[in-house]
């Protein structure tokens, strides 16, 4: 119900901000009508025009629109509402609806039965009413010529139709028409568009369980700008005379220039019961069958009972329990993210699938990731090193929020980011690029984290798979570092301990090809690599490029030997970048991305080149270029080139090169 309610609260904020022009009600509840005679709005939020026998009553938008605005062609224009008439006597006859565009919403002289509450004896007829009527007629006055007393016309001035037929809607499963009655106390959609260019008017009908038919009911070219003035009101108007009948609006929309928006009919109010409600025969003929249904009913609940204990049954041991509210619920991870469905999937990466989530216990959206393991060894340890990440608090990291262990399954919990991550805006939104601005933002952002992690916290983390596609983006299109599932943590003054090569190829600096071992350089080197990818719009290894282009540090380290380094700027930017910037940014992720760790700066270093607090080294380009392409020695006769493995045609965007995370030699 809250959420329904939500719905509605903000579709009404929506239509009280589009202007005169376009809105839509789903349902009337503080909605801003005009309303004459008998017309009210129920505590439900129905749009009652009548309910009894003589009265008539009016329901009006308040304000007028501005049909005309070249004081000469009408505009064209999209209504959609859904009505429904309840009689209070079933079979004998009453009044309709009619939907009324009219220079007033006032009808002082107004009489009530075949007048619909608009026109008297007098001025019916006359061609300075600039009336339109779409009546929904449910009485046959052979006075103005009805077909019967279930039809659907369009009046023009009165109530004489110029073109009428027998309420009906076309099936589009059986390709004809079929019959409606409107006085039958069922809801039902009526569509009226107006196409302003041809002269073109449709009104279509049907159920409301039904979508919008292919073929309007009525379909007539007429010219309404004789009849239509510029300012104009529209709304709806009843009247009864003898039968009483009750005459209800559920929901309406309207749109110039363009198609009425689409009422939900799951958000309209519900209609009133009619008559008493029915007693059950189970209860006097029934009882056995009814003990038999609740034995077995309960007998099912049982096992659902036990199917869901087993279905969303955790690991949960002793030492876990200090971690508190850092462990989440697996049913509450299962219920935020609809089940893990396919609709709520935001990426698949080299340790599993991430899901966007809404946890109903506080309502902020989490991003989750299902991480699958086969091991037990090491899991303390694992697990304690993920709660010490989730004390991390920078602007520019993603918050870890907590896990969740079930069966052979880790679940690692997030705040989610709305815009996804840098690489898809780098790679795969040609029509969302990024500026020059909001990249090197992007890059001073990351920078600013990862500065954080090796020098400011109070412990050394190693991020150790820094790349575009871990990067993400938050509402505000700020950079921020997340997927610490490679992450190490170390004490200031020690030193790391792990030896396995982890991370992602064209990340990797090459001391770790023969180490293993990772340091705060080798985080630096794969920074230096996302630098060149931002800058460049280019993957670090991309063997779709020719031989001398798919290394990217080596292309760029070439360019700048040219003296050419501005080449290797993104062309999607054209020329609207800083040059001063670009340089920058393009020898600082050449320096960063040193073959020799001695040579690359520190993260405190990077910050000051970026924030020109320090003017960047004068390196030599022929002896950067020589490193980087392996004419030099690393540590003896280790050929430099291993690094960039351009044989291998992996997925740069989302494949890492990993150890099992829950493996015993972690």
């Amino acid at each position: 119900m809250f959420s329904k309610f939500l719905m509605w609260f903000l579709l009404m904020r929506l239509a009280a901000s589009s202007g005169d022009y376009d809105f839509i009600y789903n349902g009337f509840r503080g909605a801003n009508i005009s309303l004459d005679g008998s017309a009210k709005i129920t505590s439900n939020g129905l749009l009652l025009l009548t309910n009894s026998s003589s009265q008539k009553g009016h329901a009006f938008y308040p304000n007028p629109l501005h049909f005309k605005p070249s004081h000469s062609k009408i505009q064209s224009f999209s209504v959609n509402f859904v009505f429904a008439i309840m009689l209070q006597y079933p079979g004998v006859s009453s009044s309709g609806v009619s939907f009324v565009i009219s220079p007033s919403k006032e009808f002082p002289g107004g009489q009530l039965g075949q007048y619909w509450g608009i026109f008297n004896p007098n001025n019916i007829g006359n061609s300075s009413n600039h009336i339109a009527i779409i009546e929904l007629d449910t009485a046959l006055d052979q006075d103005f010529g009805d077909i019967n007393e279930n039809h659907v016309g369009v009046d023009i001035n009165g109530l004489v139709s110029i073109k009428s037929a027998p309420a009906a809607y076309f099936s589009n499963m059986s390709g004809r028409f079929e019959n409606l009655t409107l006085v039958s106390g069922e809801p039902m959609n009526v569509w009226v568009e107006y196409n302003g260019e041809q002269n073109q008017l449709n009104v279509t009908l049907s159920p409301i369980k039904l979508p919008k038919p292919d073929r309007p009911l009525l379909s007539l070219m007429v010219d309404l700008s004789s009849i239509v003035l510029d300012d104009m009101y529209i709304g709806f108007s009843t009247s009864t005379k003898a039968a009483p009948a009750s005459h209800y609006i559920l929901g309406w929309s309207f749109k110039m220039n363009g198609q009425a928006q689409v009422l939900d009919p799951l958000l309209l109010p519900k209609l009133p019961r009619i008559g008493p409600k029915k007693k059950s025969k189970l209860l006097t003929i029934g009882l056995p069958v009814i003990v038999l249904f609740l034995t077995l009913t309960g007998i099912s609940a049982i096992g659902l009972i036990v199917r869901r204990k087993i279905k969303f049954a955790e690991v949960l041991e002793d030492w876990e329990r200090e971690y508190g509210t850092h462990r989440f619920l697996y049913k509450d991870l299962f219920m935020a993210t609809k089940g893990f469905t396919d609709k709520e999937l935001l990426g698949i990466g080299g340790f599993g699938r991430v899901y966007r989530g809404v946890l109903s216990t506080s309502n902020i959206e989490v991003a989750v990731k299902r991480i699958s393991h086969d091991s037990r060894q090491g899991m303390r340890e694992f697990i304690s090193e993920i709660m010490s990440l989730g004390r991390l608090r920078h602007r520019n990291l993603v918050q870890l929020l907590g896990y969740c262990r079930r069966k052979k399954e880790l679940l690692l919990v997030y705040d989610y980011m709305p815009n996804g991550s840098l690489d898809k805006f780098l790679f795969n939104h040609p029509n969302s690029m990024l500026s020059w601005n909001q990249r090197f933002l992007i890059i001073k952002g990351v920078a600013s984290g990862l500065l954080y992690l090796h020098e400011e916290w109070e412990q050394v983390v190693l991020h150790r798979d820094i790349k575009a596609g871990n990067v993400l983006l938050d509402s505000e299109m700020n950079g921020r570092l997340g997927d610490f599932g490679l992450a190490r943590l170390y004490d200031h003054g020690a030193g790391p301990q792990t030896t396995h090569m982890v991370g992602t190829f064209g990340y990797l600096a090459p001391e770790l090809t023969a180490t293993g071992k990772a340091t705060t350089s080798t985080d630096v080197f794969a920074f230096g690599a996302f630098m060149l990818e931002v800058a460049c719009g280019r993957r670090p290894i991309d063997p779709r490029s020719s031989t001398d282009e798919e290394i990217l540090v080596e292309w760029v380290s070439e360019c700048w030997r040219r003296g050419t380094i501005l080449s290797a700027a993104d062309p999607k930017l054209g020329l609207d970048y800083e040059v001063e910037e670009m340089e920058l940014v393009l020898k600082l992720g050449l320096l960063c991305s040193h073959p020799l760790s001695a040579e690359r700066p520190s993260m405190y270093q990077v910050i000051q080149f970026l924030d020109r607090g320090a003017p960047l080294p004068d390196l030599s380009s022929d002896g950067l270029g020589a490193a980087i392409l392996g004419v030099g020695h690393y540590e003896g006769s280790f050929d430099l080139r291993f690094s960039y493995p351009s044989s291998l045609n992996q997925g740069f965007a989302s494949t890492s090169v990993q150890e099992s995370i829950l493996s015993s030699g972690r």
